[in-house]
């Protein structure tokens, strides 16, 4: 079809010869003509164009005019010059001047067509290489995934390394913690950035639904289908399906899906024609699978389908070193949500975050530094505009029964103090100097490579404080 072709403006004073490209070339290419460089620049400035061919002599603008303002204005759209044989060496000194290519007068259509293929390849790799970094920009450095915990900056190696495939991935974490963002950044890291991400989340649609909203449906497949329904896995063709809480997939479904994973095709309900599909897959559970197949309630053999690559985010309580910098962030991300300019939590509220457990993970502190934006005074998030939970808690042990027992939850605890006193400490003046190291050590008493090694010990960013 027309709108699928690449487009080629042919840019030559002569009528015939625009004519006889036209009607050699246009089967393959959509073909737009100009009769010298001024049409040719009104048509570059109002279409999308993929290569230019043009006759080196013309009259007002010539090629090497033209070329020369396309250099300037649209640098990867490659120039193909057409000369006759006295005037090789201004074509050879236009490719100095940046065109892809020349082919001498008369031209031959075979030879035009072998180089137009090549010009063209090369444009497509270009644009590949330009949208792959692009990518790279956008996504390197996970600007969504805020952490300095060693095993999640493990995960964002692993994802790099795995997102360049097509294997299927389990993600494994509690509600909260983030699954769907390390879904994402593996699909805008692959080679599918450019296709549909799909999401959808298995526990929030009913069972009976569950599967027209998979695969589709053909008109009157039941009762209220008055219309043939693409479903998620033909949205998601040549991109990524996020499929969230995996785990609440009935048994029935789970046959289907295993179906679509080893045969890469489907029928929609109610259908009988099948369709392909070419979808990477990419799972998420806050359950464990593992006991959910013990205890009949998964598929192994899905099981092990999806966990090809296997990802556990581990919860927001074993890597407190994240608060800080969490907190930060999500102050910045809602800065217009709330009535007042808010830079900054106290001491006292930062400490209250700390010992939190965070239960509900990264969405409930998100969900809790909204809400305190809301009704904080003066720019500054208190104490007083935290939750009663996070207020009261007080944490909690389990007693021991033995002496070795004892020992080691004397161990623990007093590691614990000691740890989290140093983090509460390097926070405190952190803050106070506002990032600067040099400040923290004249301030605190100690020396500047004593703060910086309590700094990595803990995994503390000054920057956060800045």
């Amino acid at each position: 079809m027309e709108q699928n072709k690449l487009t080629i403006l042919i840019v030559d004073d002569e009528e015939k010869t625009r004519k006889v490209l036209k009607i050699n070339l246009a089967d393959t290419y959509r073909i737009l003509l100009a009769s010298n460089g001024g049409e040719a620049v009104k048509i570059l400035n109002q279409e999308t164009v993929h290569l230019v061919l043009t006759d080196l002599k013309m009259p007002e603008m010539n090629g090497l005019e033209l070329l020369h303002h396309i250099r300037d204005n649209y640098k990867n759209i490659p120039v193909i010059l057409m000369t006759a044989y006295g005037t090789v060496e201004n074509a050879v000194e236009a490719m100095k001047m940046g065109a892809y290519d020349y082919i001498l007068k008369p031209v031959k259509i075979s030879e035009l067509e072998l180089l137009l293929e090549k010009a063209l390849r090369f444009v497509r790799l270009l644009e590949e290489n330009i949208a792959l970094k692009e990518r790279l920009r956008k996504y390197e450095g996970f600007p969504e995934i805020i952490s300095a915990n060693p095993k999640i900056k493990s995960l964002l190696e692993l994802i790099k390394q795995v997102a360049s495939t097509d294997a299927t991935i389990l993600i494994e974490g509690e509600s909260g913690t983030g699954k769907g963002l390390f879904a994402r950044a593996v699909h805008y890291l692959s080679p599918r950035a450019e296709g549909a991400f799909i999401e959808i989340n298995c526990a929030a649609i009913p069972h009976d639904l569950l599967e027209s909203e998979l695969f589709g449906h053909e008109r009157g497949a039941f009762t209220g289908a008055v219309a043939t329904k693409k479903g998620k896995f033909e949205l998601a063709h040549h991109g990524s399906l996020f499929l969230d809480e995996i785990g609440e997939m009935p048994l029935d479904l789970q046959v289907k899906l295993l179906h679509v994973l080893e045969n890469q095709k489907f029928t929609r309900l109610g259908g009988t024609q099948f369709l392909q599909t070419n979808t990477r897959i990419i799972a998420a559970t806050n359950r464990n699978l593992r006991e959910e197949v013990t205890q009949k309630r998964f598929r192994q053999d899905l099981f092990y389908r999806l966990k090809v690559v296997y990802l556990h985010i581990p919860p927001l309580r074993e890597r407190p070193e994240d608060i800080p910098a969490l907190a930060q962030y999500f102050l910045n991300k809602h800065q217009n949500s709330a009535p007042q300019k808010i830079t900054r939590f106290s001491e006292e509220a930062l400490q209250l975050l700390l010992q939190y457990p965070w239960p509900g993970n990264v969405r409930e502190m998100e969900n809790v530094i909204l809400q305190a934006m809301i009704f904080a005074q003066n720019g500054i998030i208190t104490p007083a505009v935290l939750p009663e939970e996070i207020l009261t808690y007080q944490g909690s042990a389990s007693t021991p029964l033995t002496k070795t027992d004892l020992q080691i939850e004397k161990n623990r605890r007093t590691e614990k103090i000691i740890t989290d006193l140093e983090r509460q400490f390097l926070t405190r003046v952190l803050q106070k100097t506002h990032g600067n190291i040099s400040e923290a050590a004249r301030l605190s008493g100690y020396d500047r490579r004593q703060i910086q090694n309590l700094i990595k010990k803990h995994r503390i960013n000054s920057e956060d404080f800045k």
